[in-house]
Order: C-alpha cells, then structure tokens, then sequence
C-alpha cells in the first residue's frame, strides 16, 4: 500500500513513518520542504514541493494515487480546501490531524470522548481546526471524500518535554530554572489532570486507523492511557533531573492576563487547554485498534527526552526574557501578598 504524508518531519509524523518504514507492506512518500531530511528513514521517498504552492505541488504528484494521504500541517479551513482539490478522487482514505484542544473547555464532563462538544472560545488555533474538520467531514458527506479526523493532545517526542507553562522558545527555560534552583511556574495549584503521549505510542493508534474501512467518515482521539496531575508531571521531571522542585503556583486567569501584559499568550494554551482537567475515553480507538496501549509511561518518556536535551544543548536555546518575566511575576505576586 502506498502512503503519502504532507509534512511528515513533525513531532508527531516522525514516529509514524519511522514505524510504516520498517512496515513492507507500506511504500511510503513525504510531501514536504526537505527541511529535516536527516531524520527521514532512507527507504522513505521524499517529493520536494512545498504544499502551499497548489500548481506545483499538483505537477509534483500528476498521476500518483495512494491508499493514505495524511495532512500534519493543515491548520486552516484554506489548508483543507486545497486539499480536497489535490486529492479527491486520488486517495482512498484522507487522515487529518485535527487537536483535542478543539473540545469545549471546561467540558460539562471531564472525561473526554469524541462526542464531547467541539468549541474554544478562547484560542483562534483550535477553531480553526474545528472549522476544518467541519469542512472535510461536508466533503465526506456530499462529495463521498474518504475523511478519518484524528484529535491529539499533549505528545512528545525524544526531544521535547512537556510543560504547562513555557515562553516562546519552548520548554529549555523551564529546565534551566529547575537546574538553577529558581522557582517554576505551574498554573493553578498543579492538581489538575492531564495526559501526556509519547509519539511512538501515538504512531500505533494512526498507523491502525490506516486503510481500516471502519476509519472513514469517523473521528478519533489518539492519546495515552496515563492521567497525570500537573504537579506530577512537573515533579517527575525533577526528578529525572535529581534536582529539587520549587513549584511557584498562580491561576492561569493571572498568567493570561500577566503574559498578555509582557507579550506573552497564555489564554489560548492554559484558559483554552491545560487550566482544565481532561481524561480521555480512547474506547472508540482501541474497539477498532486493539493494539493501541501505552508503552512509554510519562517517567520513562521525559528520562528518553532530558537524556537527549542534556547531551545536546547547542540545539537549544535559552530564553531570557521569559526567565525574567518568571521572575518578575513571582517578585509581584510576593508583594503583594506581604502587603495584605
């Protein structure tokens, strides 16, 4: 069967078709930039276009069809429309990967399935997605496109750590300031649940959604079976680290309304995600992937990840201006508790 996958470099993509590369019943192709080629599997077939050039990316593929397309990197309603022009009629099964940061937040009940409402009044990036989903599941409708939605949630990889609260450049700050002995932000009072994936573990439920008639038409969230509150998940990681944690805890209404103040966006990440608590129902996945399980508990998964951080820091870089603003949020919030 024959794979193609728009991106496929990503977090994400990149454990998908590390597995579907050591699958030979999969010929698998990757519509992308050439950007990280280096993390490509050599049996893998790299086509270079880049996707939001329709014309040439239509030339790129004259005459190619494929059992799977997979879109990582469709984030607009635009995104998806093209899509369907490049590929109706040419695949037999369109993946694409939504966000189960499109659930309503906070929902009325905190254990997720996919018939939970879709709504996010607080972050443009998730209704997007909605409205993407909206349009290709039209298009399953009228025009019979082969859609499969897949809603992630938080997923990581072996170089990335999952935090709740970060600047702009990612986690690396957060770790410095652990390594340093300074306090770290966690939002609310870090009893609030979660769930964190490994990607290899995601890669099982895709890859079993792939070619599977039962796929199409339906949405799945893709997400491991380990809940975590924030406060464990911050605790493990210092703990991987073998340093003390110092958890400095204020509401995500004050880090929203603070990071906005010093141009930093919280509300769509915290008010729209991570403030709440979600535990995810994968029962519709796993009644079609039987297979799909965690394999990499979240104190393996962040010992893989700091493993790879520590042993490379020329790939990171350390952000400043966030370390600042950690610290002047936590100097404001201590005065002003010693002037009560």
């Amino acid at each position: 069967m024959k794979a193609l996958f728009i991106g496929g470099t990503g977090t994400i993509s990149t454990a998908i078709v590390k597995r579907l590369s050591e699958d030979p019943s999969w010929e698998v192709y990757l519509l992308n930039r050439g950007n990280r080629s280096a993390v490509v599997p050599s049996n893998v077939k790299t086509i270079l276009c880049d996707v939001h050039d329709e014309k040439a990316t239509a030339e790129a593929l004259a005459g190619m069809t494929f059992d799977v397309v997979g879109d990582f990197i469709g984030f607009t309603v635009a995104d998806v429309e093209r899509d369907f022009r490049l590929f109706n009629g040419k695949t037999k099964q369109f993946i694409y990967i939504s966000s189960a940061s499109a659930y309503h937040k906070p929902s009325a009940d905190y254990v997720i399935t996919e018939g939970t409402a879709l709504a996010n009044p607080h972050w443009e990036y998730s209704r997007n997605k909605i409205a993407c989903e909206e349009y290709l599941m039209k298009m399953y409708r009228e025009e019979g496109f082969p859609v499969t939605i897949v809603r992630p949630s938080h997923t990581y990889d072996e170089r990335n750590v999952p935090l709740g609260v970060h600047g702009k450049k990612g986690f690396y700050q957060v770790i410095r300031r652990m390594q340093q002995g300074k306090p770290v932000l966690i939002q609310g009072d870090g009893t609030s649940l979660w769930t964190v994936t490994f990607n290899s573990d995601f890669a099982i439920g895709y890859t079993g959604l792939m070619g599977n008639p039962h796929a199409i038409g339906e949405a799945f969230q893709i997400t491991g079976d380990e809940t975590l509150s924030w406060n464990q998940i911050y605790q493990t990681i210092a703990d991987a680290l073998d340093v003390e944690l110092k958890p400095y805890y204020v509401s995500s209404s004050f880090l929203s309304g603070a990071g906005d103040k010093y141009g930093f966006d919280f509300e769509g990440s915290l008010i729209g995600d991570k403030a709440v608590s979600v535990v995810f129902d994968n029962s519709k996945l796993k009644h079609i992937v039987p297979t799909m399980r965690t394999n990499v508990r979240f104190d393996q998964g962040v010992r893989i990840a700091l493993s790879y951080v520590l042993s490379h820091p020329d790939e990171y870089e350390e952000d400043p201006e966030f370390d600042a603003w950690c610290d002047k949020v936590i100097a404001s919030l201590e005065k002003a508790k010693q002037e009560i």
